[in-house]
């Protein structure tokens, strides 16, 4: 468990820490961050799929030696999946085990107590937002918040701003140490202001050549030099062309792996179309770009 103080006094020191954990932060990036931790605001990251804003808070985590929560936004999700719910199966069986004593001893059930028994810590599922509350230190992903609905981002705003929820049968739950919240959109839809303004802003693009290729060292060691800048080429050409989902550094460290895997040491014609399912996952990216191969990497 470590203090946000201690993991980090500054940007630039965060950026370091960021680093021993695989993810190259620029200084832009770890200042938001630093200042999201050290002001306790959410941090409110939007780009293209691909651009490390998942990775950020999983990064984060690791550095302050948090537990990662992570709430997985849809259409029509609503609190009861955010916050908590009570596990009515376990509540059943509590309630026949009590009548089945009472009845084996002539007693009658006095009925406020059964019903406080009913809604016991116990019986309390905890989903991600309530667990985050109650967990010292937690790193709380809300992840895709653009596929939410007008109605939970009001509900968020309300518990971002307290740090804190009410649960009617028992009470307030506060949290002693406000977890940090990073906030992901794709920016499918416009999040509203309100929102945003609870939080400090950051936009992530695709990272430069110079830095994409760094990345592919620190997270696949051993990869060639002339492979690594092969690669993130390849890649940075794939995202300037028309295709239905452009490759995100995700798939950039896949590509790489899965050409280091089967033994290329540069990139060429045949490894490239061996190994496209690691970088494309449209049949129609594929197809394309394979009647593409000479010209791409010709680029």
């Amino acid at each position: 468990m470590t203090d946000r103080s201690q993991a980090a006094g500054s940007p630039s020191e965060l950026a370091a820490a960021l680093r021993t954990r695989g993810y190259l932060a620029d200084d832009g990036l770890a200042t938001a961050a630093f200042l999201a931790m050290r002001m306790n605001r959410p941090l409110f990251c939007e780009g293209e799929p691909g651009t490390g804003k998942t990775a950020l808070a999983q990064a984060l985590a690791e550095v302050l030696g948090a537990d990662l929560i992570r709430l997985q936004c849809h259409d029509g999700i609503d609190a009861a999946q955010a916050l908590y719910d009570w596990d009515f199966p376990r509540q059943l069986l509590h309630l026949r085990a009590l009548e089945a004593a009472a009845s084996a001893g002539g007693e009658h059930l006095d009925a406020d107590a059964v019903e406080a028994s009913l809604y016991d810590r116990r019986f309390l599922l905890a989903r991600p937002i309530l667990r985050a509350l109650q967990s010292t230190p937690s790193v709380l992903l809300i992840d895709e918040i653009d596929r939410a609905d007008d109605e939970f981002e009001a509900f968020l705003l309300e518990v971002l701003t307290e740090h804190a929820v009410t649960i009617p049968e028992l009470g307030e739950v506060r949290a002693a140490t406000p977890p940090v919240v990073v906030l992901t959109s794709n920016r499918t839809r416009e999040v509203h202001d309100a929102l945003k303004r609870r939080c400090l802003y950051l936009w992530l693009d695709h990272p430069d050549l110079h830095r994409e290729i760094e990345i592919l060292h620190s997270r696949v060691p051993g990869l060639p030099e002339r492979l690594a800048a092969q690669v993130a080429g390849a890649v940075r050409a794939l995202r300037q062309a028309d295709l239905l989902k452009p490759p995100g550094v995700a798939e950039t460290i896949d590509w790489a792996r899965a050409l280091q895997l089967v033994g290329a040491r540069h990139l060429d014609v045949d490894s490239a179309a061996a190994t496209l399912g690691a970088v494309l996952k449209y049949r129609e990216d594929a197809d394309r770009v394979r009647k593409q191969l000479d010209t791409l990497l010709a680029s």
